[in-house]
């Protein structure tokens, strides 16, 4: 009996060896299958985009004119290819979504138009044609996602709500631009608006050809860089000798309600390089800075220019009347040299005076 307890006793010993045996190699197995199967690559963002835009409301009159087609009636719930432009009639409203969360709408008397773009390229460009165009996008939107084009400037990475009012002038256009909530920046050719936030907004003029450009303060405090052309300064290198450095000059304005900057170009009739005029003006109406210079000539740059004191004619005659006064009280004071305290010193004096006065 004792001997079939210990071959029993044995052989458990012996299984349960064969099974830690068996389970180490099976543990063994799936750490090498594991090391052989490539890393899992990182999820990738959604595209904020989909592909095409999609007419997601149509309401009364509103046409659509694909790329080299014509006007007809827009099609609620059908996709357009990108470079098709879209208006609104009579009575009509359209809600055009570029992705779940970026709508574009306009309403009677509006068009915008969308820019083609090459196949692979995320971000999208609105181009304002006529009205007003409320656009509303993630406020968390990665910059280069979105733009907004008109004759002039370029609107950057318009984040939250945003309106935009393009007027047809005649001799050119004025636009209207409003941060409604977020931010967006806007650059135009000399001049550069880093950031809009909530409530700011600025008009926009730009003429037919383009030479000239009125920015003006309607809402809101914003910084206006200007461009002041090429600039050159001296600095000592690291070898200890003198240097001409070359650099891009810019001056930064305060754009405030009833404050205004002007930006005029010409090209002269001998060469092609353009000369720019730029003026800052305050609430007043007063000028405040300026400058000249010639795109790419270093030399040809009038630097910034601080306007004199201007004053009317009132305040001239007030200044000049207590110049008298000082002037009459400082010969009193002081009488002339050789004078006596006699009479006829006091008339000699007196006839000094009256001669001068004369001449």
């Amino acid at each position: 009996m004792k001997r079939i307890v210990t071959v029993c006793a044995v052989a458990c010993v012996a299984c349960a060896a064969f099974a830690e045996e068996a389970e180490e190699k099976a543990e063994g197995s799936q750490e090498e299958s594991a090391e052989a199967l490539p890393a899992a690559k990182p999820a990738q963002a959604k595209p904020p985009f989909t592909t095409l835009p999609l007419c997601r409301l149509v309401e009364g009159v509103v046409e659509v004119c694909q790329p080299k087609g014509e006007w007809v009636p827009a099609e609620e719930g059908r996709f357009y290819p990108l470079g098709t432009s879209y208006r609104a009639g009579l009575g009509g409203r359209l809600v055009l979504a570029f992705g779940p969360e970026s709508t574009a709408t306009i309403r009677e008397g509006s068009a915008f138009g969308t820019r083609a773009q090459s196949i692979g390229v995320v971000a999208r460009t609105l181009v304002l044609m006529q009205g007003t165009v409320e656009l509303k996008l993630p406020e968390n939107l990665p910059e280069g996602m979105f733009f907004v084009a008109a004759p002039g400037f370029q609107v950057k990475n318009p984040a939250g709500e945003s309106r935009y009012d393009y007027v047809d002038v005649g001799d050119g256009d004025k636009v209207t631009v409003r941060c409604v909530t977020g931010s967006l920046a806007i650059e135009g050719r000399h001049f550069d608006i880093p950031a809009m936030r909530s409530a700011n907004e600025v008009v926009l003029r730009t003429s037919r050809d383009h030479l000239a450009t009125f920015l003006y303060g309607t809402s809101g405090d914003y910084v206006v860089r200007l461009d002041q052309g090429l600039r050159t300064r001296e600095e000592i290198g690291d070898d200890g000798q003198m240097k001409r450095v070359v650099e891009k000059g810019t001056n930064d304005w305060h754009l405030t309600p009833a404050t205004k900057v002007l930006i005029s170009r010409a090209v002269p009739s001998i060469g092609s390089r353009m000369s720019v005029h730029t003026i800052a003006f305050d609430a007043a109406g007063e000028r405040k800075s300026e400058c000249y210079f010639c795109e790419g000539r270093a030399e040809i740059n009038s630097g910034e220019l601080v306007a004199r004191e201007k004053l009317d004619s009132e305040e001239i005659a007030k200044r000049a009347a207590e110049a008298t006064e000082t002037t009459a009280a400082t010969d009193v004071d002081e009488p002339a040299e050789g004078s006596s305290s006699d009479g006829g010193g006091d008339s000699s004096s007196d006839g000094a005076a009256t001669t001068s006065s004369n001449e």
